[in-house]
């Protein structure tokens, strides 16, 4: 017996909604200047990334319905530390990477910042998934396509949010979506992307849905080990 569509749709939004109620349990770990100091290259982490005025900190602390688990500052940038949050689980690990492109350091510490970073998203064995966060107004950066293309040659799989999605009215947003997915289309990366707006409260159940898959049945049922991902 096949099921319909309308069963799958609400299989669907009940496994978005159930990953979304463990997501609100994340807790802070710890901070890590540098990615040498990393926890354990083990259990599963997602790492959320983007540029210094994407919005990631709101969008971190919609997605947990915590206000300031993620600090934002008022100066893009500032953040240089990478920070670490268990998520319902100590080896399901949610990561903040340092916003780029604002960063008011010298040149030669972004360039070190980028080359750990690159290998940080090809050689982590734990890195189940990368979100990219991008303004709709300002979508695919160079930096943006520069970090799919690293998530790319490490064969990470990539969710792309366009954030501050409430910024556009409804049409111009839906275009940008489109536009966005096509430019993905010809730079020959694959990766899944939607709208989102933390003001609003939009798209969470969907990211959450990403993420869930992500970490896999075992977080989701409380039985998630501390071996790498496979």
């Amino acid at each position: 017996m096949t099921t319909s569509p309308q069963n799958l749709a609400a299989q669907h939004a009940a496994f978005n909604t159930t990953a979304r109620q463990k997501i609100q349990q994340t807790e802070f770990m710890l901070s890590a200047p540098t990615f040498k100091l990393c926890p354990a290259d083990s259990g599963r982490e997602i790492a959320f990334a983007g540029r210094s005025n994407a919005g990631k900190s709101s969008a971190i602390n919609a997605l947990t319905n915590q206000r300031q688990l993620a600090r934002s500052s008022k100066t893009p940038g500032r953040t240089q530390m990478i920070n670490f949050f268990s998520v319902g689980d100590p080896s399901a690990r949610l990561v903040d990477l340092p916003g780029y492109g604002y960063a008011a350091v010298p040149l030669e510490m972004k360039k070190e910042w980028q080359v750990e970073l690159e290998e940080y998203l090809v050689s982590r064995e734990s890195l189940a998934g990368l979100v990219l966060l991008t303004d709709i107004r300002h979508p695919l950066k160079f930096f943006d396509e520069q970090m799919l293309h690293w998530a790319k040659d490490g064969e990470l799989p990539v969710h792309l949010l366009l954030t501050k999605s409430d910024k556009l009215k409804y049409g111009a947003a839906k275009n940008t979506l489109l536009q966005t997915r096509q430019a993905l289309k010809k730079l020959k990366l694959n990766c899944s992307i939607q709208l989102f707006s933390a003001l609003k409260k939009e798209g969470i159940d969907e990211l959450a849905g990403v993420m869930g898959r992500w970490y896999g049945k075992e977080w989701l049922n409380g039985t998630l080990d501390d071996e790498p991902l496979n």
